[in-house]
């Protein structure tokens, strides 16, 4: 796992970059242990959002909404702006994709993002957005915070 957290590190603007590169190394210092479960590497999701825009902020286990409980909720300027749900690395996200909880929650909740950690999927109204498995999240064609 660990050489395919290393091969993510790509060629973004500085701050993506740079955001990027403390995200993966805090997943590799936490896979490390042997002891890391999908829980363990919420704080580095949180803090990953949260260095990409300043005035972002990621709310670990937000209350319970109607649809069910997205592990993150992102506001910017305190207004809400989308919910995370993190499944464990490597996790089959095609399947998870398929699930009921999935659904529900890309019929309910209208900005999204699915990420085994490692590959994130942006869900718009529903719809999949963007797909970034290249390690250079936040990068490129749109922002998702």
């Amino acid at each position: 796992m660990a050489a395919e957290i290393s091969s993510r590190r790509g060629n973004g603007s500085e701050k993506v970059t740079n955001a990027t590169k403390s995200y993966l190394n805090n997943l590799e210092k936490n896979l490390a242990t042997g002891d890391a479960t999908e829980h363990t590497h919420r704080a580095a999701l949180a803090s990953l959002f949260e260095s990409l825009d300043s005035d972002a902020q990621a709310v670990n286990e937000p209350r319970r909404i109607e649809c069910g409980a997205p592990d993150l909720a992102v506001l910017k300027d305190d207004l809400l702006v989308g919910h995370v749900e993190a499944k464990d690395v490597g996790a089959a996200l095609d399947q998870v994709e398929q699930s009921d909880q999935l659904k529900r929650y890309r019929q309910a909740l209208a900005n999204l993002i699915l990420t085994d950690y490692l590959e994130f999927r942006w869900y718009v109204d529903g719809d999949l957005r963007r797909h970034d498995d290249d390690g250079e999240v936040g990068g490129g064609g749109g922002d998702v915070v």
